[in-house]
């Protein structure tokens, strides 16, 4: 049992506090209620290039690294289409230094056009190194605008276009920062060898006097349900031919979101889940092959991927996959293959609970979610799943009405 307290400040910033005596280093984790969903469709990739900002120096600290690394700290960050999330890691006794850094960066950026050219050129060549000139790269771009017509999950966070991010202004960065990184907007998690008072103290010394900001009301359009099956075709200089095939899941506080979870290790948890078994090991159709989902908040995507053996027709391996798929829709699980799944999970989360960092994120992200004690409750919504909800779940979502495909074809000879 993971053990914790929270409080809020009069400013509206909430606060967990996760005591590990074990430890003789702490954990200081911003999250902000923000992500490429919540971005202005003309202006995508926000939230990812305040994800460089965040960096470039605020109001009163020049260079963010520098006091940190002084006080023996690390830190990154990450941003998806749901959340931005910050974090540094430190020894304990130096945990005023990562409220000092931290709050210093909500009340305000140090905002000037050096700053945004130095991190715009920084997004522009990611974008280009991951997602233009990469094998594949551009893979997500065409998935993501074949399933979702009306949901922002349409553009992936480093956005929908390189001319987002090179036409941003200094007016457009100031706007977005000040509606979304506000302490009513924000989630705080200190973890380590620390106590509540003392956090108490720090986060009204450094936190508190910040202002409130305006709450951010999410108002999002929500994605109407497939009727017919999608598909799309694509050419380019890869080296093998790749399928990919989405078909729409529950949101992340559904019920059925674990089910689906479950469904997609029971195809693809592994060497000996069904997919690799079948298609890699004995038909050797396919080179790799991967059954996942993204763990999105909202509404999300389950997905098949594989790149297929050179000489292998993209019919064949299509049929080859989607018999799978029915053999799991005729005849459903066995006990015995739920468990194990089950018990893969356990290790997993387990697994990542280890670390006292991990642990912070997991808090930041389970009270977003709007119940930090899933840390502790969410192995018995797996362990509720029954072989019969497996067998519902598979033929709630492998309709050919609900499923969009890509084809990802080699044009080299």
């Amino acid at each position: 049992m993971i053990q914790f307290e929270a409080f809020t400040l009069a400013n509206g910033l909430r606060v967990w506090v996760h005591q590990d005596k074990s430890t003789p280093m702490a954990v200081l984790n911003v999250l902000y209620d923000v992500g490429a969903k919540d971005e202005n469709p003309e202006k995508t990739g926000f939230a990812h290039l305040f994800e460089h900002l965040m960096f470039g120096g605020s109001k009163n600290i020049p260079v963010y690294d520098e006091p940190l690394q002084n006080a023996g700290g690390e830190n990154n960050a990450f941003t998806t289409n749901d959340l931005t999330n910050y974090y540094c890691q430190l020894p304990a006794e130096n945990i005023e230094t990562a409220f000092w850094l931290e709050s210093d960066r909500m009340l305000s950026l140090a905002f000037s056009k050096k700053s945004l050219e130095v991190q715009r050129k920084v997004v522009c060549e990611e974008f280009k190194e991951h997602y233009i000139n990469k094998p594949y790269g551009d893979v997500w771009h065409t998935l993501r605008t074949l399933a979702y017509k009306q949901h922002p999950y349409r553009w992936m966070t480093i956005g929908a276009s390189l001319k987002h991010v090179e036409d941003a202004t200094l007016e457009d960065v100031k706007a977005f920062f000040f509606k979304h990184y506000t302490p009513c907007n924000a989630i705080v998690v200190v973890a380590g060898n620390i106590d509540t008072e003392q956090i108490r103290s720090l986060s009204e010394k450094w936190f508190g006097p910040i202002p409130p900001g305006e709450k951010y009301n999410r108002n999002l359009p929500k994605e109407p349900e497939q009727t017919t099956k999608r598909f799309q075709e694509v050419k380019a200089n890869v080296p093998l031919d790749a399928l990919y095939k989405c078909w729409h899941i529950s949101s992340r506080m559904d019920q059925r979101y674990y089910t689906a979870d479950l469904i997609s290790d029971i195809l693809s948890g592994g060497g000996s889940s069904r997919l690799f078994q079948s298609l890699v090991k004995e038909k050797q159709l396919f080179s790799n092959i991967d059954c996942y989902h993204l763990g999105s908040t909202d509404a999300g995507l389950l997905t098949i991927e594989g790149k297929l053996v050179k000489g292998t027709g993209m019919k064949e391996a299509e049929a080859a996959v989607m018999e799978e798929i029915n053999k799991l829709l005729q005849e459903g699980v066995t006990e015995s293959e739920l468990e194990k799944v089950k018990n893969k999970t356990e290790s997993a989360m387990a697994f990542e609970d280890m670390s006292v960092m991990n642990r912070a994120a997991s808090i930041a992200m389970y009270a977003l979610l709007g119940d930090a004690d899933l840390i502790n409750t969410e192995l018995s919504k797996y362990q509720a799943v029954t072989v019969e909800q497996i067998r519902e779940e598979t033929k709630r979502i492998f309709r050919e009405e609900n499923c969009s495909t890509l084809h990802y074809l080699s044009n080299q000879p």
